[in-house]
């Protein structure tokens, strides 16, 4: 995902500005992981592969969300919340 991209993404709940923390790129800067994070409605929506998995709140499957933001909690720091997982 191009940095740039955030730009053209809102929480698809609230319809809000989302946070973007990056925790890997790409020789060519673009974004392999990171986290995009709603402060409005508190939801967050990793990106993987270069792809934001933003699915609405019935179709998510925190079980498999759960390792990827653990793996991430020291690049995420003070930004990272536990009850993100709950």
């Amino acid at each position: 995902m191009k940095p740039s991209f955030i730009h053209k993404l809102c929480c698809p709940f609230d319809k809000q500005d989302l946070s973007l923390t990056i925790i890997k790129k790409d020789m060519e800067g673009n974004i392999i992981e990171g986290l995009l994070t709603c402060e409005s409605c508190r939801r967050y929506y990793p990106i993987v592969y270069g792809i934001p998995i933003m699915n609405p709140d019935e179709y998510r499957e925190p079980q498999l969300e759960e390792p990827i933001l653990k793996r991430w909690s020291k690049q995420l720091g003070s930004s990272f919340d536990e009850k993100l997982l709950k």
